[in-house]
């Protein structure tokens, strides 16, 4: 299960609604005070933000605020819904009855974190993926989408919080768990590309009314 880290999903949040800028320079000894923390929790937020694409860390001149387009990010969300939709044809053929389980319990983790509220569901939403990819049998392609999740995570926050979109992702999901148990690939890539591919689009809308 992900682990919530509150600084970092502090900073993270102020990079999504524009706080800090894209170009601009966040200082750890800016942040440590503005924070209240010491420096060291601020250089492992700053790590973890540049893991999910949101900042660069450059030699001399320190951590930056990345310029991520939105065309950019479609592109990513689209390789993502193909990555998952290999991923559920291999589980179809591959997961074990602890993979079942394991999916079976991220679900209803999901369930209950859906009424709890966006920020919950968020965490549990990324072990539900998870669990799936780890159901492929193939270490590489779980590897690989779980690097592009993270990446994504904050734009899929940032989705469920503006779009009000967690109680339509906890349907998707129960459809993709629908077709995994019942051994039907076909329909469990259907599932999975729609409740992945429509990020996208949704999230193009969103920043088309945020520019507006």
């Amino acid at each position: 299960m992900a682990k919530k880290n509150s600084l970092r999903d502090t900073i993270e949040e102020a990079i999504l609604s524009g706080v800090y800028v894209p170009g601009g320079r966040l200082e750890e000894k800016v942040l440590a005070e503005q924070y209240g923390v010491s420096r060291t929790p601020v250089r492992e937020a700053l790590r973890q933000l540049q893991e999910a694409g949101l900042v660069d860390i450059r030699e001399r001149r320190g951590a930056v605020v990345c310029d991520n387009s939105p065309v950019d990010l479609v592109n990513m969300f689209e390789v993502m819904a193909g990555l998952e939709m290999l991923a559920v044809r291999l589980a179809v053929r591959r997961m074990t009855a602890a993979d079942r389980e394991s999916i079976q319990a991220a679900h209803e983790a999901c369930r209950i974190a859906r009424d709890v509220g966006a920020d919950a569901y968020y965490y549990e939403n990324e072990a539900f993926h998870r669990s799936i990819y780890h159901a492929s049998g193939n270490p590489f392609l779980e590897q690989q989408a779980s690097a592009l999740h993270r990446r994504l995570q904050p734009y899929r926050r940032l989705q469920l919080r503006s779009l009000n979109r967690v109680g339509q992702s906890f349907e998707e999901h129960e459809a993709i768990l629908n077709a995994l148990l019942a051994g039907d690939a076909e329909a469990a890539e259907s599932a999975i590309w729609n409740h992945v591919a429509i990020q996208a689009d949704k999230f193009h809308n969103l920043f088309l009314q945020r520019q507006a």
